[in-house]
């Protein structure tokens, strides 16, 4: 239920933006602008709109798959409500701290902007892993399902090489951080999660 609040708000936002009711520049994060100028919101509000409709559709049809079982997971890890707002709370922050390397290596860049809820919907995937690290994801282009364990480490070493040789216009810095962060968030609450994951791995003694 959750979930799809989230995913109504930033649809709805973005298609604001979209139709020109809203204004994407000063939604969109821009380091610049943060540091300099101060204005923090934009840590959070870039999460809100999108560059297009196929990277709405991605990020959201993402959110969708993988959100509503971290949201169940929460619940059943550390209680109804109190895993409703850790939920929330995971996804709202990790839009701000997936950016935080990107705002540092830019704040001189008054030219360097992003958009896009990628950095939250990465570390709510990679949840999903740190619960299920078995559980099935499908790549572009690839039929057959990769465990949960495997897509992890390729898709970190994917998006800091991708990072380093900075050829397109995607924030593969976000993704990467993001990453990393929801499968750190949880284990901050409950360290234990982390024998749960080696059990399901087999790992555990």
């Amino acid at each position: 239920m959750v979930t799809l609040i989230l995913i109504l708000v930033t649809v709805l936002v973005s298609i604001l933006c979209f139709t020109g009711t809203l204004d994407i520049g000063a939604l969109k994060f821009n380091a610049y602008d943060v540091w300099h100028r101060r204005q923090w919101y934009r840590m959070l509000s870039y999460g809100l709109v999108h560059g297009g409709w196929g990277h709405l559709f991605f990020n959201m049809l993402t959110l969708y798959f993988f959100g509503t079982v971290v949201e169940q997971y929460f619940q059943a890890a550390f209680g109804h409500t109190p895993g409703i707002i850790l939920y929330v709370v995971l996804y709202v922050t990790a839009i701000a701290v997936s950016t935080i390397w990107d705002l540092v290596k830019y704040r001189d860049d008054y030219h360097y902007s992003a958009v896009g809820a990628s950095g939250a919907v990465s570390a709510i995937l990679f949840s999903s892993i740190l619960f299920e690290p078995k559980m099935g994801i499908y790549i572009y282009l690839i039929p057959i399902p990769v465990p949960g364990y495997i897509f992890a480490p390729l898709y970190l070493l994917y998006c800091w090489y991708m990072a380093k040789r900075n050829m397109d216009n995607i924030g593969h810095t976000a993704h990467f951080w993001g990453a990393v962060y929801g499968l750190l968030f949880p284990l901050v609450f409950r360290p234990d999660i982390f024998w749960h994951f080696l059990s399901q791995l087999g790992l555990s003694a």
